[in-house]
């Protein structure tokens, strides 16, 4: 075979609306320009689906909105392609990769019945710790990163009530949890889940970075919202958590790299391809 570099889709979830998490998503890919090319496919806008067979690594984005809402079209195509995804992964020996971000693991979660998705009771905003598993701190895509680890947490909805027999069936695993509070008495969200070896997912945002979650805090009604809820002093403290290199810097710099860089691998190794 010839060289040629893997073939990435961007399943963008964003419906049209403004966001930091694309430039943040094309921003880690151009760190591997020299590996991979990519398409952008607008889910929710223009019911858009990458076709399987012609891409080798998928990212599928966060969005705005209900992660149990759609309009009976795109929701069903996109439900379809992670069935193809994983059917495909049991009848191929060159897998798909594929990362779920916020939005998208959340709909994959639900629609794989690995748990219960509620809204919760309050946006769940800012930088926060997120804590391994046992079975995260084994997880290659976590590798490298402290536990816990700090990120970038943007959400009016999670997933929660694991369904152990369910998660067993499919050999998912949960990876990381959301922090300890002990002074309130709602469960842990679930914040990460190996869906399969090859099918992985945060409900955190990987791909952010703090200039991108600076720009968000610029907002003037974001910022007196952050302050109404939280208090100025951990207002402050969100500013200090962004410019620490070893959070979300670390992160960002980590993550979503690792995914890319084992599927290169393993889809290297699986198709005998000299990658440029």
């Amino acid at each position: 075979m010839g060289k040629r570099k893997l073939n990435l889709a961007i399943l963008d979830m964003y419906d049209g609306e403004p966001n930091q998490g694309m430039r943040c998503i094309k921003d880690i890919l151009a760190r591997f320009e020299g590996q991979l090319t990519y398409k952008i496919f607008d889910v929710r806008g223009k019911a858009e689906i990458p076709e399987i067979r012609d891409f080798d690594i998928f990212i599928s984005t966060g969005g705005p909105g209900s992660p149990e809402e759609g309009d009976g079209h795109w929701d069903l195509k996109y439900f379809d392609f992670l069935d193809q995804i994983w059917i495909w992964n049991q009848n191929h020996n060159h897998k798909k990769h594929i990362l779920l971000i916020c939005h998208s693991f959340q709909m994959a979660c639900r629609h794989f019945g690995l748990g219960t998705l509620t809204k919760r009771k309050s946006t769940s905003f800012g930088v926060m710790s997120v804590h391994k598993t046992a079975e995260g701190q084994k997880d290659s895509l976590l590798q490298s990163l402290d536990n816990p680890f700090w990120a970038i947490d943007s959400r009016d909805y999670q997933v929660v009530q694991p369904d152990m027999k369910k998660f067993k069936v499919l050999g998912a695993k949960i990876i990381a949890l959301e922090k300890i509070r002990d002074h309130v008495e709602y469960e842990r969200a679930i914040m990460a889940i190996r869906f399969t070896a090859e099918i992985v997912g945060t409900q955190f945002h990987p791909e952010a970075d703090p200039v991108s979650f600076l720009a968000h805090l610029k907002k003037a009604e974001v910022k007196e919202k952050i302050i109404a809820v939280k208090g100025k002093i951990k207002f402050r403290k969100m500013l200090e958590h962004l410019v620490d290199e070893d959070k979300i810097y670390k992160t960002n710099e980590t993550l979503i790299p690792n995914f890319l860089e084992q599927s290169i691998q393993k889809i290297k190794a699986s198709k005998s391809l000299t990658l440029i």
